[in-house]
């Protein structure tokens, strides 16, 4: 198993630097990861990095939290893209889901993927939800055009847990996958999340699970 193919090499915290996105991407070519999770503002930076590279970019759109409006997301991924990212991890508004108000995030899924035109991850916050909340997001998922739901920004609660990514992955239909992310931080936690079901891994701990 090439776990490095799994892994999205993430730094989102508030507080980095240039230098650190640039030892991401460093990082992230030395190991072949699959690509690097960057905040908005880094992508241009990620992109000079990786040139010439089989590193992807993806970047978070409506991080941490999800409380943008749906203009404002949409706006985010379109210029993320225009800047060099090939992926967009988006998190969904919570409390729409809380409320029940599912079209609302099926509109705003689609309106995303639409016009940011590549690869989009749908981030929820499985710590705060009831496993129908999260079943119900598998299916909103499966409805949308958004190829992937992720269990967790890391920021929130305990990140992925082991049963619901594995609760996560027997809902997903067709090519759609899921994205384990939030506390994965050695090769045993990296391999039980894939054996689960995750086809994707985001953490900041890849070249840990890599040595």
């Amino acid at each position: 198993m090439e776990i490095n193919r799994y892994i999205d090499h993430t730094l989102l915290k508030p507080a980095c630097t240039s230098d650190d996105i640039k030892r991401l991407c460093e990082e992230a070519k030395k190991n072949n990861f699959f690509s690097v999770c960057v905040n908005p503002h880094f992508v241009k930076l990620a992109k000079k990095c990786l040139d010439k590279s089989n590193v992807k970019i993806a970047c978070v759109v409506g991080f941490p939290l999800g409380a943008n409006t749906t203009n404002i997301k949409v706006l985010e991924a379109v210029e993320a893209v225009k800047n060099g990212a090939n992926e967009i991890d988006m998190v969904i508004n919570n409390s729409k889901l809380k409320e029940k108000d599912y079209n609302y995030i099926l509109d705003e899924i689609n309106e995303i993927r639409e016009k940011a035109g590549v690869l989009t991850k749908v981030i929820i916050e499985t710590s705060l939800l009831s496993q129908d909340e999260v079943e119900k997001m598998c299916e909103i998922v499966n409805l949308s055009k958004a190829e992937c739901i992720k269990t967790s920004t890391g920021f929130v609660g305990e990140g992925a847990q082991l049963e619901t990514v594995r609760l996560m992955a027997s809902k997903m239909n067709g090519n759609k996958f899921v994205k384990a992310s939030g506390g994965i931080r050695d090769k045993q936690t990296a391999l039980a999340m894939i054996n689960a079901g995750a086809k994707r891994l985001g953490t900041s701990s890849g070249v840990k699970i890599m040595e």
